[in-house]
């Protein structure tokens, strides 16, 4: 009998070990995920804001608080096109990213009307060092996260795209901005987004599992300045990898979860 129940804990405490292994701290699926933000600081990661070097975290505007990837105006008088971007220090190609985002407070003073609740991540960015020192946007496909105002309809997990063209349903896109079929997100819930890429051939956006933009084909836009400078330094047509950078536009924004599962 005492055997027998031992043998009852160790099989219990055995089930136990495996579900920790298999889970992470926040109590989701491991299954190849990667964290690329460490909830403590910006380790790997760079910044670049227009009419700034490299590296220059113009008026501290990206800085974790309370384990949250926050882009913050607490320092800010107003807004003067100063567009920053956070780029995570490694290219990729095929990967499926996901990212939980809200939208905080108030938008700075002089920001875009078009940017209040406005971020997004950037894909097969350009390198940050081949940014121009006045460059407000890499070249590169925009996943574009947006929030309501309570009021109105408006979609998130658009597709924008500086410096770069895609195809849908066989015709090439040109527009800067395309729409998603998503619901509206108002107020300052938590959004999980999940975004597969393959290489240059497919983009998916996802929320909560439904699939709710699909494009193919992201390349170039020759008749872009900023594209036409990396086609001219020998960069393919092709748009099949790059970096994957934050935005930072004029509205407080904080992220609590930006994951990566590398596919084949």
């Amino acid at each position: 009998m005492i055997i027998q129940k031992y043998k009852k804990v160790l099989a219990y405490i055995f089930a136990a070990m495996i579900c920790v292994a298999y889970l992470n701290s926040n109590g989701q699926p491991n299954a190849g995920w990667i964290d690329l933000f460490n909830g403590e600081d910006l380790s790997n990661w760079k910044v670049k804001f227009t009419g700034q070097p490299l590296g220059v975290n113009y008026r501290n505007t990206f800085r974790v608080e309370d384990n949250l990837l926050t882009v913050s105006y607490e320092n800010w008088d107003g807004f003067n096109g100063e567009f920053g971007h956070l780029f995570f220090e490694d290219k990729f190609s095929h990967y499926v990213l996901r990212v939980e985002y809200r939208f905080i407070g108030e938008q700075v003073e002089n920001g875009p009307g078009w940017a209040y609740r406005n971020n997004g991540v950037m894909l097969h960015s350009q390198d940050p060092a081949t940014m121009t020192i006045n460059q407000e946007f890499p070249v590169s496909i925009e996943s574009q996260f947006l929030g309501g105002n309570g009021i109105d309809d408006r979609t998130t997990l658009n597709v924008c795209t500086p410096g770069t063209n895609m195809v849908m349903n066989n015709k090439l896109i040109t527009q800067h901005c395309t729409n998603s079929t998503s619901k509206t997100f108002h107020g300052d819930q938590w959004v999980t987004a999940e975004i597969e890429v393959q290489g240059s051939d497919e983009l998916m956006h996802r929320i909560n599992g439904e699939s709710v933009f699909i494009l193919n084909d992201m390349q170039l836009d020759e008749d872009d300045a900023d594209a036409r400078r990396l086609l001219e330094a020998g960069a393919s047509l092709q748009l099949s990898e790059g970096y994957i950078a934050i935005q930072a536009e004029s509205h407080p924004t904080q992220f609590r979860k930006i994951q990566i599962k590398p596919l084949n």
